[in-house]
Order: C-alpha cells, then structure tokens, then sequence
C-alpha cells in the first residue's frame, strides 16, 4: 500500500519523533503491525491503562512501565533500537520532565535509532521539540473506494433484513459519495449507515450527512455551519447573478467535466446594506445543493502573534475537506481592510487569502459581501482571486414587487387581497429588509386591530419609514456612483 510505504520511509529516515493526529487509532496501529513483520527492529505500544508492551501481543496484567515518566525513562537507557507508539500520550506534553526525557531520545538518535510515534486525537507539541519531529497524516478514502464502502453497507443492510433493497437511484448515490469525502473510512462507515437506517438514499438524507461531517471535523469552531438555506425562488430580483451562477452550477456540483472549464472561485457582492447580499449566499448553497460555511472574522482574530493567521489556515483548510461547498465571507472588510493600528495582522490575514484563492483547486466558492468598498484593499478586486464583483444596488419596482409577495407568501398572506403593486410603487428607495419590516409590522398593527393586515396598513407603516437610502442618502449616492461602471450589476 503506497500510505504503508510512506510510513516506512518516514520511520527508516532516522525522524527521532513522528507525530500522528488521528480519531482512527486502530487503522494506524494495523499499519505499524504490517511495518513490524519487515523492519528489522521491535515495535512496542504503550497506553496508560496497559503499560508498555511489544505491538500486537495481549497480556494479562498491566506492564510496569505504565507511568509516562516512566516508559520514555526505559526508552532513554534502552540500548536497542525500537519503535515506540505512545497512544493518548497528549496529556502529558506540557510537563518539562516528559519534554526533556523526548529531547533526550531524540538527541541519542544518532547512537541508538529510536523512533517515538505519538498517536492521539490532537497534539500540540511544545516548540522545543518541534525540530525532531514529523508529522504523518492518515490518507482519507478516495472517491471509488467510499463508493465500494457505501455499495458494501447498502448491502450490509439488505442481508439484515432477508434481501429488502434500498430505495435510491445513480444521482443520490453519487451525492452521498461526494458528500462523505475528506472523512476516515471508520466515520465515512458511520455516517453512510446513518443515510442507510430508512431504507431509502434521497435528497432529505444530506442535509443531515452534511451536519455530521462539519461536527467531526470542525474541531476548532472557526466555522460556523449554516442549517437556514434559502432557495433563489425565495429572492427577489438578482436576475444577472442568477444566471451567472446557473452558468457555472454544473462544473462546480461535477455534473459536467470539461477539460478547460476550472470550477468557479467566488464573487464579491458589494451593495448597500439589506438588499440582499446575505440572503444570495445562502440562496447559492440551497440552489447549488452543498453545503454553506460561515466565516466569522469575529472569532478568527486571536490577540496572540500568529494566531489569527492560522485559524484562518485552519477554516480554509476545514473548508477544502467539506468540498463541494460554498464559503460565506460576511462584511469582509473588517476582516481585512487595516487601519494600521493592528499590528500587521491584517495584512497577513489579506496574505493568506490571497495565496489560497490564487492557489487552491477544490471546489469551494467563496461569495464575500461586503458594504464598504474603500476599504477593502485592490488585491482584491482583480481578476483571478474572485470571478466577478457584483453589485447589489437598490430594488427596483418590479423586484420590490416580487419582494412584498414573497414575504406575504412566507406569512400566508398571498391570499389576502394585498395590493402588492401599490405598496411597491410607494415603497422606492426601500430595501428588501426594509420591506420585509413592512410586511411584519402590518401583522402587529392587524394583530392590535384584531383584523386582517390590509394594503392600507402597509401604504401606512411605509409613509411612517424613513429608510436607509434617506437616512444615509449622501453615502449610498457615492457608493452607487463608484460601482456603476467598475462592477456588474446584479440586477
């Protein structure tokens, strides 16, 4: 197996310290057993309820080197080479004994070939040995091995039941598949028995598979897993970035591969505030049928040098492992735009998402939104880190229209012989949340009444609002004028 190989290399290649961060422990011991039957030394495995004791033998009793200072005192004063697998060893990393007992191992290397392999969920090793150490990674199922694992519990669960067949077809099957890449083959197991337990392989299965593949990997709560995903029937208006997107949508979910036709990267939506930016996110991931991530630039920044720029690592990596899915940038500019009292922080930040968007080939699409236009920094905004900057402008008549029935249709209104038209006619200059308030506020005004909401009431509450592109109308003015010839509209 060519990840057996890999190992091999990496333990003949004199690395005193190899470092594996991994939920599945018996996969990587099972390879250390095959290591053990060709390489000419001992292999041994310590765990703090056993002890010490050679890999792959079972003895009753525990081993008397079961402390930790203990085992890595044996390992020092042996004179053998051996191979040492430390499992759950995490825990005692931050005691200087045990660090200095490593660095010892590691500095007699030369005289005595030691390999210590710690192997747990997560490592954080101290930065006085991170010099003697190499990190190995468990190689996750490719595409054609989790659809014989899928194929093989599909048949797992017909046997459990006298030869029942599961409901499905090609299509879904495909789905569940792309949809459980990037998790090892223990969880790939669990989640695709999970989709299996009704019988039936659809649609309303991936949501949920979606959630329990976040929730195993997001370990670090950077990202946020976003359950509310509209649909773009369920937005108004947005006509050209619909069919921008529809353009694109086939290359992006795999349904078409073209030689020459790269996946899409991303847009950059600019707009005034409440027209809809937020909502087109979330209406990509629902139309696109992936998943949509949210990142927070809130709980990115950490006060600690270096910290931030790898949380963001971390999130762009997490995001890679959940492809296809679309990556959700809110209000990016106060993530990067600098006012040059931070450090340089976010100058790194920028760095960062420069280099992956210029580099990485997943299909994951970033739709960043953003209000603020001067502060976001021309690398940016040049073709090829993003596809298209879009600009979201206020509704026009028709799409206010759209918009209030929309909403009257969320609130089982549709019926209700409001005159949409009229109230968008009255409404210029609203935005869509702007309506929205609309709508909701004639329920509480019919609600005091104890009536039905009326198109009156709506024409009332609408004289009543002054709304953003009043209260703010020397701002939105300019930002309209910058995007009229520098970006597409969205309309």
């Amino acid at each position: 197996m060519p990840e057996t190989r890999d190992l091999e290399a990496l333990i003949c290649s004199s690395t005193p310290i190899v470092v594996v961060e991994t939920n599945e422990e018996q996969p990587i011991v099972a390879q250390f057993m095959r290591l053990s039957l060709t390489l000419p030394r001992p292999f041994f495995q310590w765990t703090l309820t056993e002890g010490l004791r050679p890999l792959g033998i079972d003895r009753t009793g525990p081993d008397h080197s079961r402390e930790p200072t203990d085992v890595l005192v044996d390992i020092k004063m042996s004179s053998e080479p051996g191979v040492y697998l430390l499992t759950d060893f995490h825990p005692f990393l931050e005691e200087a004994v045990h660090i200095r007992l490593l660095k010892d191992i590691a500095l007699k290397q030369h005289l005595v070939n030691h390999t210590v392999v710690l192997i747990s969920h997560a490592l954080k090793i101290p930065p006085e040995l991170e010099r003697y150490c190499a990190r190995f990674e468990l190689a996750v199922p490719t595409r054609e091995e989790l659809m014989k694992l899928v194929l093989a519990e599909t048949a797992a669960w017909s046997r459990e039941r006298a030869g029942a067949n599961i409901r499905t077809n090609r299509r879904m099957l495909n789905a569940l598949v792309e949809n459980l890449r990037g998790v090892p083959v223990g969880d790939a197991k669990r989640l695709a028995r999970g989709a299996l337990d009704d019988g039936a392989i659809t649609d309303d299965d991936l949501p949920a598979i979606m959630k329990a593949k976040f929730e195993l990997l997001n370990q670090d709560g950077v990202l946020s897993f976003e359950y509310d995903v509209s649909r773009f029937r369920e937005v108004g208006g947005l006509q050209r970035l619909k069919q921008w997107l529809e353009l694109r949508r086939p290359v992006f979910t795999g349904e078409l591969d073209k030689p020459g036709l790269d996946p899409p990267k991303g847009v950059l939506l600019l707009g005034v505030q409440g027209c809809g930016k937020s909502l087109a996110a979330k209406a990509v991931a629902g139309s696109w049928q992936v998943p949509l991530m949210r990142l927070d630039f809130g709980t990115l920044y950490n006060k600690f040098h270096g910290e931030t720029e790898r949380n963001l690592r971390e999130s762009l990596r997490m995001a890679e492992v959940m492809e296809p899915c679309v990556l959700w940038i809110d209000e990016i500019e106060k993530g990067i735009g600098s006012d040059g009292m931070d450090g340089g922080t976010s100058r790194r930040v920028l760095g960062t998402l420069l280099t992956w968007l210029a580099e990485h080939e997943r299909r994951v699409f970033i739709v960043a939104t953003a209000n603020d236009i001067e502060s976001l920094p021309p690398e940016l905004l040049r073709k090829g880190r993003l596809d298209e900057v879009f600009f979201v402008d206020l509704p026009d008549e028709t799409t206010r229209r759209t918009i209030v029935e929309i909403h009257l249709a969320k609130r089982a209104l549709a019926n209700s012989g409001i005159d949409a038209e009229r109230v968008a006619t009255a409404c210029e200059g609203f935005s869509g949340s702007e309506l929205e308030q609309l709508v909701v506020a004639s329920l509480y005004t019919a609600h005091a009444a104890q009536s039905e909401p009326t198109t009156e009431m709506l024409l009332e509450e609408a004289a009543r609002t002054r709304p953003l592109s009043v209260v703010m109308a020397e701002r939105i003015s300019r930002l309209r004028a910058w995007a009229k010839n520098r970006t597409v509209p969205a309309h």
